[in-house]
């Protein structure tokens, strides 16, 4: 379900608005009551949730893990020493 912004054309007040897609738009105000409430056209923003989102996911065999690496660097083993 997307998430719609409104703005009152008499008092300014903002709001959000989890809708369904067919959901009627909203014409009250909620802050002053009045019938002057008017959809904004906005970014439409998302979240990735769940698995199949990850750079390993998809990945086979020895390229599963292209960011980090097990191994450590030669520099670091002999800075420790």
């Amino acid at each position: 379900m997307p998430i719609y912004e409104y703005q009152c054309k008499a008092c300014g007040h903002r709001l959000e608005k989890l809708q369904k897609l067919n959901a009627a738009p909203l014409t009250d105000c909620p802050a002053c009551e009045a019938p002057e409430l008017g959809r904004l056209v906005s970014a439409a923003g998302f979240r990735l949730a769940g698995s199949g989102w990850y750079e390993t996911d998809f990945k086979t065999g020895s390229k599963k893990n292209l960011a980090g690496s097990s191994e450590q660097p030669a520099a670091k083993e002999t800075a420790s020493a």
